[in-house]
């Protein structure tokens, strides 16, 4: 492998400090909305009685039709036009709904049927769900847009992730939180309600904050789509027909699609994983005491933030001497060796000797939205010289529906592959040996396939930090702006 060529950033592409400790924040608000929803949904099934294949399928529809809108969201916010910008204004109005929405969802009370529980929290989540898309997809093409400059994507987005890790370390704590009789003497029911309310609180305010202090960079480039100003019925389906048009063409862009298959494996094959973790936990390592598994979650979802911490800056240093698709070669392969270690770790005599897996399980993860984020920036640059037009909402929008559609995926496979493992929540403790083998296979081998094929995806990624260089130059050229 040849030695990549390396470019100074010039000092008028630098993010000034205030805006990526306000990206930062909003990246914590985003990441804390998808982290609490994980941690939070284990009570619908241990606190509430509901059969796990309901579960799958409550979790299952909202991310569907969150996944359908977010194309919608994009294309939308890539045609705005405002005295705020394009982004800013979904943001500050998407995290407002998005809190509002988030603490009504929780509020459920035991003795209802299962049917009332569904229909509830069906109908609370895709009200949510529709709320934080309209929040986190143009925050998304926000951060690819704040700088042109192939390192300082990577910077940025470094930054945001680090922050961003906190809300990893504190949703694992949630279920030992919301089961917490000294808090709650109403049990893990009422700790949701509270919980949900608490996080609710924390996704208004943080979410608002990126809206008002982030500034959009001015390019000088059409519109994402372009709409002849006819009738109004001939008008609306020229919207409809360009959205379709703009949405094709975005699947056409192979380095986009190889980044969207790396992240749908690496990031739903952990998910997947570890959905069965809380259960492997409870039911093989200590037979059936869930404070002791809460305990353990916890501290494992803590300790594998902790390492991230230290691991998001070490891969962005590693990015600019290596590039971006070799570090990324090399961190998800460290973390194979991870998800290796779990299988030893799982001992019932020895159970906190899972935490050895820490450290390298946390190297996909911390890796994975620093470099592809800023590989999806490189992305749009490249779609710019091939269409013309600047669509960062369409390709976050696409990238996150690709995630999304893992999501539903996994929230299905979680309730059914349960269910399939021959695991039974009447039978207490006492769960069959093959259900417990079961479980920790889905656990481990999961992620691993999953991080293999990816692998062999971004292997096969072609976008240098020369050619990014030499697609910069192109685009300045065409805007009538001196090459840098």
């Amino acid at each position: 492998m040849s030695k990549p060529e390396h470019y100074a950033t010039a000092p008028e592409d630098r993010i000034p400090i205030i805006q990526k400790a306000a990206y930062a924040v909003g990246m914590l608000v985003n990441n804390m909305q998808a982290a609490a929803l994980g941690a939070m949904m284990v009570i619908l099934n241990l606190g509430l009685g509901m059969n796990p294949a309901l579960v799958g399928t409550i979790g299952a529809i909202p991310r569907l039709i969150d996944a359908l809108t977010d194309p919608v969201v994009g294309h939308i916010s890539d045609n705005t036009r405002t005295r705020w910008g394009r982004r800013r204004p979904y943001l500050f109005f998407g995290a407002i709904f998005s809190g509002i929405t988030f603490a009504l969802m929780w509020q459920l009370y035991t003795g209802h049927s299962q049917s009332f529980y569904f229909w509830f929290f069906l109908i609370t989540s895709i009200a949510f769900f529709l709320s934080y898309a309209v929040f986190s997809i143009p925050f998304i093409a926000l951060g690819y847009e704040l700088s042109p400059d192939y390192h300082e994507r990577t910077r940025l987005q470094g930054v945001a992730n680090w922050v961003g890790q906190i809300a990893w370390i504190v949703a694992p704590w949630f279920y030992a939180i919301m089961q917490d009789q000294s808090l709650f003497k109403g049990g893990i029911v009422q700790g949701a309600r509270a919980l949900g309310i608490a996080v609710g609180i924390f996704i208004l305010v943080g979410g608002i904050v990126p809206a008002i202090f982030n500034r959009e960079r001015v390019v000088n480039v059409p519109l994402a789509e372009e709409v002849k100003k006819t009738d109004k019925i001939r008008n609306s389906w020229e919207h409809v027909i360009n959205f379709f048009k703009v949405f094709l063409i975005t699947f056409k862009c192979r380095p986009f699609l190889k980044l969207c298959a790396a992240t749908f494996l690496v990031f739903n094959g952990f998910q997947l994983g570890m959905s069965f973790s809380i259960y492997v936990m409870i039911y093989y390592v200590f037979g059936g005491n869930t404070g002791k598994a809460g305990a353990l979650l916890g501290w494992f979802g803590t300790l594998t933030s902790i390492f991230t911490f230290g691991i998001i800056p070490l891969v962005t240093w590693i990015s600019t001497r290596l590039g971006k698709k070799r570090t990324f070669l090399i961190t998800i392969s460290i973390s194979l060796v991870g998800y290796a270690l779990k299988w030893v770790g799982y001992n019932p005599d020895y159970p906190y000797l899972l935490l050895i897996a820490a450290p390298f399980v946390s190297f996909g993860i911390g890796s994975l939205f620093t470099l592809v984020s800023a590989m999806v920036a490189d992305v749009c640059d490249l779609d710019e010289l091939e269409t013309g037009k600047r669509r960062e909402g369409m390709y976050g929008a696409v990238y996150w529906w690709m995630v999304k559609l893992g999501m539903t995926v996994v929230a299905l496979l979680s309730g059914f592959l349960l269910n399939a493992s021959g695991f039974d929540v009447a039978a207490g403790n006492v769960q069959p040996v093959e259900t417990l083998f079961f479980l920790r296979v889905f656990d481990v081998g999961i992620p691993m396939i999953a991080s293999v094929i990816a692998i062999l995806v971004i292997a096969t990624f072609n976008i240098t930090e020369e050619k990014a260089h030499e697609i910069r130059l192109e685009l300045e050229k065409r805007r009538g702006k001196p090459a840098s």
